[in-house]
């Protein structure tokens, strides 16, 4: 009995002392205990002060530069504006032929032809403008291609679903922007800085409201095909088969004479080709697959010395396809200056095939 009586004085003196420290810790107590939980607490408030919400929604530190733009982070092929030069890309080996047909089936759920239908205070013109200067400011902020034309995309669906006033047309753009972004980049550009662009015409809550407004009317419907993946697709077609015929940037003398770099050039002239067409209203009846095929056939012809202002002869009238490279030609003809200047930005480059024959 004496041990039983031992045993339970030394088992229950622990619990004695847990009862005091439990005592000593309690901050409505004088001790130090209640100041050490008081000072715990403090910390704890103060720590809940660290981050705070972004344009996007998502959490950001205190810390971070508002002027500094992100850095790229490129996860994509689409979102790369520069290939590997004489390598396809991994996902085109792995995952080309199914996404294609996957982006060619939900083309025409996409793509509006007569934007400007029911506009009474926009025209082509106000459209050229708005999407000639949206080109420069998505390279400003260092977004993709992919990203511009997705923006693009955005205010023609828009258009034709909604009359957009003439002053508010500035603002759309820069809300497409920001939606396309928020789409396909990694980090999307600051409301703040948007709205620099724009003088400080519009204020934030303006296009967070418009920002609202577009993604009722599109249904919340974003993932549209665009001109960056079906020219991204076929320029790793071209790379994956050189030496075939049918391929967009390839050609007969392409064995006799070869270039390394003939792919990148052609991939750089093609999409400068498909920025020209986006700010033409006269292409939005085209699908974005076809003017893509067209402008990587018209920057092969380009590389070639030929002369791109001159119609093929003996095509038919009726031919899309045809039709569509002969209005590139036209448009390569007319905006011969910016073409010339990126074509001298590769070395040993002659850009007399651009002047045509009158």
């Amino acid at each position: 009995c004496s041990v039983l009586c031992r045993r339970h004085r030394t088992c229950s003196a622990p619990r004695k002392v847990s009862q005091e420290k439990k005592k000593s810790v309690d901050p409505g107590c004088p001790g130090d205990g209640g100041k050490e939980a008081h000072a715990t607490l403090r910390r704890h408030r103060k720590q809940t002060l660290v981050s705070k919400l972004s344009d996007s929604g998502f959490e950001e530190e205190l810390g971070s530069s508002p002027i500094g733009l992100p850095a790229r982070v490129d996860v994509s092929p689409l979102r790369s504006d520069e290939r590997p030069s004489g390598r396809v890309s991994n996902w085109y080996l792995q995952y080309g032929d199914v996404g294609f047909q996957i982006q060619r089936d939900n083309e025409a759920l996409f793509y509006s032809c007569k934007s400007l239908a029911h506009q009474p205070q926009l025209t082509a013109e106000a459209r050229c403008k708005l999407v000639s200067w949206l080109i420069p400011v998505h390279k400003h902020f260092r977004l993709s291609f992919e990203c511009c034309c997705l923006a693009v995309n955005i205010v023609d669906r828009f258009m034709a679903a909604t009359p957009v006033a003439a002053d508010c047309f500035q603002l759309l753009g820069v809300t497409a922007l920001l939606l396309a972004s928020k789409q396909v980049e990694v980090c999307s550009p600051r409301i703040g800085h948007l709205l620099d662009l724009c003088c400080d015409a519009f204020t934030k809550e303006q296009l967070c409201n418009l920002e609202c407004l577009v993604l009722l009317r599109l249904n919340f419907r974003l993932s549209a095909p665009t001109l960056a993946f079906f020219l991204d697709y076929y320029a790793n077609s071209a790379d994956a088969a050189p030496f075939k015929d049918e391929t967009p940037c390839s050609s007969g003398s392409a064995s006799t004479h070869p270039d390394a770099r003939r792919p990148e050039r052609c991939g750089s002239m093609a999409r400068k080709v498909c920025e020209l067409s986006l700010a033409d209203y006269a292409f939005n009846k085209y699908p974005p697959s076809l003017t893509a095929r067209c402008a990587l056939r018209i920057a092969g012809e380009l590389l070639e010395r030929e002369h791109p202002g001159t119609p093929s002869q003996g095509s038919c009238n009726h031919d899309p396809a045809q039709e569509c490279r002969d209005s590139l030609r036209l448009l390569v003809s007319l905006n011969q200056d910016s073409l010339e200047e990126l074509m001298l930005r590769s070395e040993g480059w002659c850009p007399r095939s651009l002047h045509t024959s009158k």
